[in-house]
């Protein structure tokens, strides 16, 4: 079975890029889609994750549809929002950023969301929101500093990247691994599968003795 409509993603992110390859799904084209990722007034962090996963698909595909030769295509995009309580935690972008985050979550617990949107070839939006609840350990202002100093936050959704240094600060984790890396891969290839896409296309199949 081959597909007959490509797959976009709407993300220049790696490790979403990272993560689907590992799941065997490599996307035809990517097609970053930048958004204001400013919350709205009282916006809970799901509601957030989701607005952002949904405009993000919807500009991407606004982009294709300019295009000569456009054809229909599956877009995929997701968000994922860091927060402890309702206080959502910024991307973190300066050394400030990252302490501020850092000092938040020692020895509390937070919840990560991640809104997928997919747009399929044929007109429909489909979106989930998966949700993973982590506990760091309390943090000394010395292991802070040091993290901070490490420059691995930049850029990361509460200031932290789960599959890297900030590992070592996990106590708990309750969900999806995978959707605090950045993209939950159960609930992604299911939503994909459920719309028609073949997710095992690119598997390497042993030759039948």
């Amino acid at each position: 079975m081959s597909n007959p409509h490509p797959l976009v993603l709407a993300s220049g992110s790696p490790r979403r890029i990272e993560l689907l390859q590992q799941a065997g799904i490599e996307p035809d084209r990517i097609l970053p889609a930048d958004v204001d990722e400013t919350p709205q007034r009282a916006e809970h962090p799901r509601s957030l994750a989701k607005r952002l996963a949904k405009e993000k698909a919807e500009k991407a595909l606004a982009s294709l549809r300019t295009e000569s030769g456009h054809v229909p295509a599956y877009v995929l995009a997701a968000d994922t929002v860091v927060a402890v309580g309702r206080r959502i935690l910024p991307k973190a972008e300066t050394l400030d950023d990252a302490a501020f985050c850092m000092q938040l979550l020692s020895g509390r617990s937070h919840r990560v969301y991640s809104g997928i949107c997919l747009l399929t070839p044929d007109g429909k939006l489909r979106q989930k929101l998966v949700e993973t609840r982590v506990r760091f350990r309390r943090l000394p202002r010395r292991e802070i500093d040091s993290y901070v100093a490490s420059g691995e936050w930049r850029g990361k959704a509460g200031g932290y990247a789960v599959q890297g240094l900030a590992g070592a600060f996990v106590v708990k984790l309750s969900g999806s691994y995978t959707n605090v890396v950045g993209l939950p891969l159960y609930e992604t290839t299911v939503l994909l599968a459920g719309e028609g896409y073949d997710i095992h296309r690119r598997w390497p199949a042993e030759p039948v003795s």
